[in-house]
């Protein structure tokens, strides 16, 4: 990162290269132990390891009869019934030859049986059971079957979700080491700003559509808010707003003041508190106005002030700033995918786009009219579509790179 000290010097760079900047430039915070209620979405730092055997006896797989093999193999099809287990219950006293338990779906299995004939191919006379059939497989899980003590089951890297809350806790583990969630502050600047719900009440104002979309942004991908805030167009009121929210903050994002109109102040507010620019417009269409750069430990991440663009350029560039800080990796949120164009397609502009489309099974269309300032068309768009500066034209067919939006 260079140690600007000007808003001047720092110059319009290419996307890769203002990606490769904020890559290099964003790595795990720290690890901390958590309770494993608290663990979800969370990125493991340390590895999951099995506490104890699954299953921890053999146990039944179905309700049932667990009888030994060797009197099916003789022919017996009578068996007395000698008791019950039930899940839960203490292990079953051994089985004698000729004798069958009651059983029921992960209850232990007694000493001496080894296999498990369906209730359905049973019939109860006084106490004895009668089998009808031999009802197959065995239905006998075995201890350690699933996973045995000592076992790795979850590996660093691997996010939270609920299917490794099931093993996890399955594995009598009660809490998880993770990665440190970067704590995102969400600040937007304008004097026409007001509260969503506010503005018909007054005239010349407009609703503030971003913060509640860029805080969201930042929970989806493991950002942890701590807080909002809205500045006007003043210098003073900028800088004081932000200097708030540094100190419990690991990345602060403005949207806003990110252009070059003599009222786009946000960079001229921050330079006093210590703000080093990485770069300050990038060669990307929308979102030619991006900036990025640190104040101390905290990374600072200008964002236009036009909805779509803001919320594009977020995409590209929050969403995997905060999924390298907490651990999940920069590339993790940058997954693209390829569709088949449903229309023909033009030449690349002089900059690289990335437009809002719209998928169809494995095609996809992108939205006419595309405006940084547009917002209805958000509605519709489910992915961003690449197009690099230069590219040729091409035919409906043609292979679009498309990302989630």
């Amino acid at each position: 990162m260079t140690a600007a000290t000007s808003i001047a010097c720092a110059a319009t760079i290419g996307f890769d290269e203002a990606q490769a900047i904020v890559r290099k430039s964003c790595v795990p915070l720290g690890f901390e132990f958590v309770p494993l209620g608290k663990a979800g979405r969370r990125v493991l730092a340390r590895d999951v390891v099995a506490g104890i055997d699954s299953p921890r006896r053999d146990c039944a797989a179905m309700d049932g009869y667990a009888v030994h093999s060797r009197d099916l193999a003789q022919g017996v099809i009578r068996f007395r019934l000698s008791g019950e287990s039930g899940a839960g219950g203490p292990l079953p006293v051994p089985l004698p030859p000729g004798t069958a338990v009651r059983i029921s779906t992960g209850a232990p299995m007694p000493p001496g049986a080894d296999r498990v004939v369906m209730r359905e191919y049973a019939m109860i006379d006084g106490k004895h059971v009668i089998l009808t059939d031999r009802g197959g497989k065995g239905h006998v899980r075995r201890r350690g079957d699933d996973f045995a003590r000592g076992q790795t089951l979850l590996t660093a890297g691997t996010r939270m979700d609920a299917r490794a809350m099931v093993v996890t806790a399955a594995a009598d583990v009660e809490g998880v080491t993770v990665w440190r969630r970067p704590r995102v502050h969400v600040m937007t600047n304008g004097d026409e700003l007001v509260e969503p719900g506010k503005a018909a009440m007054q005239a010349d104002t407009v609703p503030d559509s971003l913060s509640e979309a860029l805080t969201l942004i930042a929970r989806q991908w493991g950002g942890k808010l701590t807080g909002m805030s809205r500045a006007t167009d003043r210098i003073d009121s900028l800088r004081d707003a932000a200097q708030a929210a540094l100190s419990e903050t690991d990345i602060l994002v403005l949207a806003g003041g990110a252009s070059h109109g003599h009222r786009d102040l946000a960079r001229a507010a921050l330079l006093p508190l210590g703000l080093r620019l990485a770069f300050a417009g990038v060669a990307m269409k929308p979102g030619k106005p991006l900036w990025y750069g640190r104040i101390g430990r905290t990374h600072i991440l200008g964002l236009p002030g036009n909805p779509t663009a803001a919320l594009t350029t977020a995409r590209l560039f929050l969403a995997p700033m905060i999924a390298a800080m907490s651990g999940a990796g920069f590339a993790s949120a940058l997954r693209w995918s390829s569709h088949a164009s449903s229309l023909a397609l033009e030449e690349g502009g002089d900059r690289d786009q990335f437009l809002c489309g719209v998928t169809q099974g494995n095609t996809v269309r992108t939205i006419e009219r595309q405006q940084a300032s547009a917002q209805m068309m958000l509605a519709q768009a489910d992915v961003l579509v690449e197009r690099r500066a230069g590219v040729p034209a091409g035919p409906a067919g043609s292979v679009l790179q498309c990302l989630r939006f």
